[in-house]
């Protein structure tokens, strides 16, 4: 019976070249490299050869690769051991050879520090490999994950865009090791279609799109999509930034928004996953997610990737929309168990007090049809989430680096390229603040409307959910930046905006707002630009997000088991930290 190394790095990368079918190794001597050769040699799936010296076993692995067509493994330990791989690794570098250089290493504090046999593998040589992904030790689920992800990558750029060399750097603690392990705990492994022929089937069960933040869509895509949902029973769960139109879309933020509430609908068979970074933070759990996107990337916000097509996204649907169908019985769709579970939820809103989401809930639907909205990262989009514009309206968000800055110069430039479309920004006020140099900007024209929630500090952090919530005031000092900018000076926004030339308007509570929410949102063109102010507390902040995450009914016994699910252990006992429960 065949044993391996206790080092769950080096079986990750074992058990994940057996998945995609790699049996050929080349291996030099050495001390670090000794739990994968270990692994390697006791695994009669493998066919592992030996060479002493570095150099020709990169060259052997070219001639291997070339004459096989097989991807081939060089393995070696640390000092200058690696550096003897590059003639090698040129070659097959720039003829497109499968060759995939494992490196084992130790430590990375280690580097630098007159530490013997320690060389600094962070940076490769252009033209010598294709990729160089580097795996530390693993000590907990985040790495694993991490780990799996790099691993499946490096292995896949092998053969992507024409393949050829890819640089893997191993970190071992090898003089802790045991090599006694019966067998290795499953690993998943992600593939690879770049080909619209002979797709993997959609799988029988529940079956979602997951938009993330995603350009105006086409006609084609969205008729693809449609064909796709009505063959196969899908629903599109979308936000502010997905810009889906679509009969399909649902928005499940004020569901999945639920703390304590395991709602059965989140937990679906198949995800597939479009667009870029999401600020809905969706809280669902599939079996499994494809990935669909022209870059190929192995994106797993999900933590379920288990495949990705490397194509259009028009031309993964309409591949899989004349497929058969796999929904089964008389049930209500899926869709419509979707959009009964918003309602439900829907008509247990509260009365909420003056707040950013108060104000999302009653501006959603006064938002002009076929306006564009620009939203700040956060509380902004958060709030907006739970309340759904009309859907010829686009929305857009910095989710890209996710920052704070630059949303209101976003929404200026965009603005400015559709000088025809009504330009509403929803921004807080340290967003508003650090960008605001570019409302001076002599381009602005009238149709630019800036809503500012100016509640005198970083509202995020005084949230009750967020994990300074728990310092109180002592939060506002630096955590938070409270009291920057005048503190909530009524007087400050309003003397800058009209000496550019805005209109200014004003509110501070849910009167103040009707009166003014009614010039903000007409949709008849107006003479100049606009701001409008609206002064909240960030205890109604705080207090409107819990009253809107508590309109849940979690099964008897369900609390524990979905903190543990949503948050994980270390955010389970945080949150008994918090409540004492």
């Amino acid at each position: 019976m065949a044993t391996y190394s206790d080092e769950r790095a080096a079986q990750i990368l074992t058990a994940l070249l057996k998945e995609h079918g790699i049996r050929k190794v080349i291996v030099s001597p050495g001390s670090t490299n000794i739990e994968f050769v270990f692994n390697g040699q006791n695994d009669p799936y493998f066919e592992v050869y030996s060479s002493a010296d570095e150099r020709s076993a990169a060259y052997i692995a070219c001639g291997m690769a070339a004459s096989s067509g097989e991807p081939v493994v060089l393995s070696c330990t640390g000092a200058t051991a690696s550096r003897n791989y590059y003639p090698g690794l040129t070659e097959a570098y720039y003829r497109k050879l499968p060759v995939l250089a494992v490196t084992s290493s130790q430590l990375v504090g280690r580097v630098g520090r007159m530490i013997p046999q320690v060389t600094d593998r962070s940076r490769q040589p252009a033209d010598v490999v294709r990729k160089s992904v580097h795996i530390p030790v693993v000590e907990s689920e985040e790495d694993e994950w991490s780990s799996n992800l790099l691993i499946n990558e490096a292995i896949i750029a092998l053969r992507q865009g024409g393949g050829g060399p890819v640089h893997i750097d191993l970190t071992s603690e090898y003089y802790k090791s045991l090599y006694d392990v019966k067998s290795i705990k499953p690993v998943r492994p992600v593939r690879l279609h770049d080909d619209v022929r002979g797709l993997p089937s959609i799988p029988k069960g529940r079956t979602a799109v997951f938009v993330g933040a995603h350009l105006p869509w086409t006609e084609r895509l969205t008729n693809a999509v449609e064909a796709f949902c009505d063959r196969h029973d899908a629903v599109v769960l979308c936000d502010q930034t997905s810009n889906y139109s679509g009969a399909h879309a649902v928005y499940p933020q004020l569901v999945c928004e639920q703390s304590m509430y395991d709602f059965p609908l989140r937990h679906m068979d198949l995800l597939i996953h479009i667009g870029e970074i999401s600020g809905s933070y969706l809280s669902v759990s599939p079996k499994s997610v494809w990935r669909v996107s022209r870059d190929g990337r192995l994106a797993d916000p999900f933590h379920a990737l288990e495949a990705v097509f490397e194509m259009e996204e028009a031309s993964f649907f309409e591949a899989h929309a004349g497929a058969e169908a796999v929904a089964e019985g008389s049930q209500p769709t899926y869709l419509q168990q979707w959009r009964d579970e918003v309602a439900r939820i829907e008509g247990k809103v509260p009365d909420l007090p003056f707040s950013n989401i108060w104000v999302a809930r009653e501006s959603a639907g006064m938002v002009p049809e076929g306006s564009v909205v620009h939203f700040g990262i956060l509380n902004s989009l958060r709030a907006w989430n739970l309340a759904p514009t009309p859907a010829n309206c686009k929305g857009f968000c910095n989710t890209g680096g996710f920052g704070i800055d630059g949303c209101v110069s976003s929404l200026i430039g965009s603005s400015l390229a559709l000088p025809d479309a009504l330009h509403f920004g929803i921004v807080g006020d340290l967003a508003f603040f650090y960008d605001l140099n570019s409302l001076g900007n002599r381009h602005i024209g009238s149709n630019l409307r800036v809503m500012l929630v100016n509640n005198g500090c970083g509202t995020e952090f005084k949230m009750y959910s967020h994990t300074a919530f728990q310092f109180g005031e002592e939060a506002d000092g630096f955590m938070a930046a409270a009291g920057h900018y005048g503190a909530r000076s009524r007087d400050l926004v309003k003397g800058y905006a009209t000496a550019l030339g805005f209109e200014y308007l004003s509110a501070a509570g849910k009167d103040d707002f009707a009166r003014a929410s009614r010039r903000f949102f007409d949709p008849e063109p107006a003479e100049r630009p606009m701001v409008l102010e609206i002064f909240t507390d960030p205890v109604d902040e705080s207090s409107a997000l819990q009253k809107m995450r508590s309109l849940g009914s979690p099964a008897k016994g369900a609390i524990k088991n979905v903190a543990k699910g949503i948050l994980g252990e270390s955010g389970t006992r945080k949150l008994k930290s918090l409540f004492g429960k």
